[in-house]
Parts: structure tokens; C-alpha cells; sequence
């Protein structure tokens, strides 16, 4: 199992804030309004209420820098129980919400867009939808904005516990068909209840933190000379 050393909400960006640059890894969690994004962090970092869940929907109006395990080692997460990486999981605001007035629809749009194009760390969406329903107009909309701003996101079927074994399958299948991702796209099912998928993700996310590890040699080998 991934380990958790240490996590906390480092910098919150509302839509007059200046986007961050981190010295780590980002990776972004995007989904409409109660998809489970907050469950899910919480469920990533082994905490219950790092990430505040709410059965209001549209709650999350900022965009949230979690750092996790920071000064973890490369070999820390190279160990056979290994722990997650130095990075951070960056929460954006759900998308979505009904009754949020076309205005604060188009403020957050645009504060999602500038992230998206200007965070510098950021190394992929993880686009969360729930797995009992077919994608929605707004998912739909979200995949190929993200595809649009040059990223290819990994899909999160959040609500695993929902359905049945047997109902699974067919529903990832839909979901891959309406969203029209490209071959080879990971499509994780996802349970904040049992944990399902966790491992799963942070296997992507130790990847993409290892593949850093060459281009830190070759910097500080170009500093040397």
C-alpha cells in the first residue's frame, strides 16, 4: 500500500488569485459538483476530512494545493511498501452546479482555464465521473477542454460501491464510448468506501513523479558544467 508521511492544504487560489509555480509535481482532479472529488482526495491521503465534503453542491470555489509527503525521498518511493511522492494534488472547483449564476460559471471557467495553461508542474487531469451514469453534457464538455488545452486526462469512475460486479464493466465501456477517449486512456473505477482504485492512481501519479528523475540529472549535471 502507497504511504502518506505527511499532507496539508498548502495555497488556496480564488479567481482573482495568481496562479502558483510549485517546485513539484501537480497533478488535478476535475469533475462536476458532488462527483466524489473530495471523498476521493481524502481517500488518496488516508485522511477524513482533509478535503471538506459536502452535500451542497458547487462548495468548492477555489482551486486547493494539497502537498503531499513533503521531502519524501526518490528512494522512499522506490521501496516494496513505498511511499507516495513529494507533489500535489490540486482541487478545482466542480463544474456543473445548477444554480451558480452564469457570471461565477464564467469566472471559474476562466480561473480553470489559466491553470490549466499556465501551471507549469501540472502533468495530468484526472476527470472524475460517476459510474452509474452515462457522461454528461458538462463531462463531455470537460474531457475535450482538457484534451483542447493539451492533455490527455485519466478517467475516474468514482462510486464504485454503487452497482454490481456484474454492471461494472459495461458501465466503464459507456463512459469510454461517450467521452470518445483515445485508445490506451486509463479508465479507473473508483470507491471511496472501499478504497477500490487507490493504488491504481497513485501507481500513475509514482510514475509520473519517477519519470521527473532524468530531467532533474540532466539540470543539475548542465549547472555542474
Amino acid at each position: 500500500m502507497i504511504k502518506i508521511r505527511n499532507v496539508n492544504l498548502e495555497t488556496v487560489c480564488g479567481i482573482t488569485s495568481k496562479i502558483p509555480q510549485k517546485d513539484k509535481i501537480e497533478v488535478a482532479f476535475a469533475g462536476k459538483s458532488n462527483v466524489g472529488k473530495s471523498s476521493l482526495i481524502n481517500s488518496l491521503v488516508m485522511r477524513k476530512a482533509l478535503a471538506r465534503t459536502s452535500s451542497q453542491p458547487g462548495k468548492t470555489q477555489t482551486i486547493n494545493y494539497y502537498r503531499v509527503n513533503e521531502g519524501t525521498s526518490i528512494e522512499d518511493t522506490r521501496l516494496e511498501e513505498p511511499f507516495a511522492p513529494d507533489c500535489y494534488l490540486v482541487d478545482l472547483p466542480g463544474y456543473g452546479y445548477a444554480n451558480a449564476g452564469v457570471e461565477i460559471k464564467a469566472k471559474w471557467g476562466r480561473m480553470i482555464e489559466n491553470y490549466l495553461q499556465t501551471s507549469e508542474k501540472l502533468r495530468t487531469v484526472f476527470l472524475l465521473v460517476d459510474i452509474r451514469h452515462a457522461p454528461s453534457g458538462n463531462d463531455k464538455m470537460m474531457h475535450d477542454w482538457i484534451v483542447a488545452n493539451g492533455m490527455e486526462p485519466v478517467i475516474i469512475a468514482t462510486k464504485k460501491d454503487k452497482l454490481k460486479k456484474s454492471q461494472i464493466q459495461k458501465a466503464l465501456k459507456v463512459i469510454r464510448t461517450d467521452l470518445k477517449v483515445k485508445p490506451g486512456t486509463p479508465v479507473i473505477a473508483f470507491s471511496a468506501e472501499t478504497k477500490e482504485g487507490r493504488e491504481e492512481i497513485w501507481k500513475l501519479i509514482l510514475d509520473m513523479a519517477n519519470a521527473e528523475i532524468p530531467e532533474l540529472i540532466d539540470e543539475e549535471t548542465a549547472e555542474e558544467s
